[in-house]
């Protein structure tokens, strides 16, 4: 639906029958607009000021209508630019801390984003290499828990990110690769903007912009039942994620990312942060609203050792 603007909606008001012209209210010095302003309580005003006030008053309700009506129209429009006005601030943040051969400068590796000039965060949520027999690395399966292996964290697009990890697995996984977890402020910024955005991608909910609100239930559906089945083991089993329409690659939702440009912070798999408590971030390709909207989105019923399909991470690091 279109929506006119003030002055549009200030003429469609002021034609209604009844509602006057507001070249009808007088202007002159102790004229009847005067009488109106001290007087519209008195209840034993003359007939001629009585009068006067009657007219006057469809007009002044016209006034307080399209005040009323203009402030929903901007607020409408703001709510509408503000995803625009975040991206052109960006923009700018990012021209700043520019190198002169147009990359971001600021010492963060290449598979990382500078934030706010402070941290560097991984763009995509991490997958895993193993330490192989001749000492060199291989990929570890994204569905299954890596154990006591030797694994090191590794961030890139088109990847399938590792779900079944721990806190702590996810933990040493990017001290192995000489990083860290995010600490909340670091995650929530990266995720977030220098906007302070609900979402990486703005302020209103977008269905399916980033990878979350599948139905069924991947659980359910891969289980047949939803009696009896949300149990460790099941919960663990690699077949889950490996169902259609699950867990997407990095990157694949091309419009889920934020103005820093990191991807899938929202939906995908749940990102554990460094909290010892535990505590997790972002939702998962289930749910991303339940325990708050977007980037607020927190679960913290788990402990650190916690694992399931579900769970996954990304690291940060300070810049060289």
């Amino acid at each position: 639906m279109r929506t006119l603007p003030p002055t549009a909606l200030l003429a469609a008001l002021l034609a209604l029958p009844g509602c006057g012209s507001v070249g009808e209210i007088p202007d002159d010095d102790g004229g009847e607009a005067e009488v109106l302003a001290d007087d519209a309580s008195g209840d034993d005003a003359p007939a001629d000021d009585a009068a006067a006030s009657r007219d006057a008053a469809p007009d002044a309700v016209a006034r307080d209508v399209v005040d009323a009506v203009a402030r929903d129209v901007v607020d409408a429009v703001a709510r509408d630019v503000v995803d625009a006005v975040a991206r052109d601030v960006v923009d700018a943040v990012a021209r700043d801390v520019r190198g002169a051969d147009g990359a971001l400068d600021g010492g963060c590796p290449e598979e990382m984003t500078l934030v706010g000039g402070r941290v560097c965060v991984d763009r995509w949520e991490a997958a895993l290499e193993v330490t192989a027999m001749d000492g060199g690395l291989a990929p570890w399966s994204p569905y299954e828990n890596p154990g006591t292996r030797a694994v090191r964290a590794v961030s890139r697009a088109g990847q399938v990110p590792q779900g079944y990890i721990t806190g702590e697995q996810s933990q040493r996984a990017c001290v192995a690769a000489g990083k860290r977890l995010c600490a909340l402020s670091e995650w929530v910024s990266a995720c977030r903007g220098p906007m302070s955005l609900v979402y990486p991608y703005g302020n209103s909910y977008e269905r399916r912009r980033c990878n979350e609100g599948r139905t069924p239930h991947p659980v359910v559906q891969f289980f047949g039942t939803s009696t009896g089945v949300f149990t460790f083991t099941n919960m663990n089993n690699p077949g889950i994620n490996m169902q259609t329409d699950s867990l997407a690659r990095t990157g694949a939702f091309a419009g889920c990312v934020s103005p820093w440009g990191a991807w899938d912070m929202v939906g995908n798999l749940h990102e554990w942060i460094a909290d010892p408590a535990g505590t997790f971030k972002g939702g998962f390709y289930v749910d991303a609203e339940i325990n708050g909207r977007g980037c607020l989105y927190t679960t913290t019923a788990h402990a650190f050792s916690y694992r399931d399909y579900s769970t996954g991470f990304r690291c940060c690091a300070d810049p060289r």
